[in-house]
């Protein structure tokens, strides 16, 4: 189950390859956080080139993306210099933060049932709520979508 909107988005703060990302930091700013799986698998490396080719259009609207995944902080920058990605990348190996905004859950494949990051992605608004939820988001025109969404908030 994902945060309700209206509620305050959880904060956080995250290792990435560059530092540090923290919700709390970036109050009074738009904040896009998407939840996806892997590293350089084909569905997370399409939406990651998505929010990163939109970059210059989130950052006239005062918007920071962060995707947040399991992965290590080495395999996030390899990741990023790989497919030139300007997106920050969050690392929650225990998926805490994950499980705080509900995008931690049980999945199926190919009829084996495992835990994992459920794609979904949370629009954040200046004072610190929850104003959109994309629950189980299919990566094409995502995060086009997404923007439409921030330049209307």
């Amino acid at each position: 189950m994902t945060i309700a909107v209206g509620s305050p988005a959880p904060d956080f703060t995250l290792a990435t390859d560059e530092g540090e990302v923290s919700l709390a930091a970036l109050r009074g700013r738009p904040v896009v956080v998407y939840f996806y799986p892997k590293d350089d698998t084909s569905g997370c490396t399409r939406e990651a080139i998505g929010f990163s080719c939109l970059a210059d259009e989130f950052a006239k609207t005062d918007a920071t993306v962060i995707g947040i995944s399991p992965d290590t902080v080495e395999k996030h920058g390899k990741f990023r210099v790989k497919h030139k990605l300007t997106v920050a990348l969050g690392s929650d190996p225990e998926h805490k933060v994950a499980e705080s905004y509900g995008a931690w859950g049980e999945k199926s494949l190919y009829g084996k049932r495992y835990f994992g990051i459920i794609r979904s992605t949370f629009l954040i608004a200046r004072d610190g709520t929850v104003a959109r939820v994309w629950p189980k988001v299919k990566v094409e025109g995502h995060a086009e979508e997404v923007l439409a969404a921030v330049k209307a908030l």
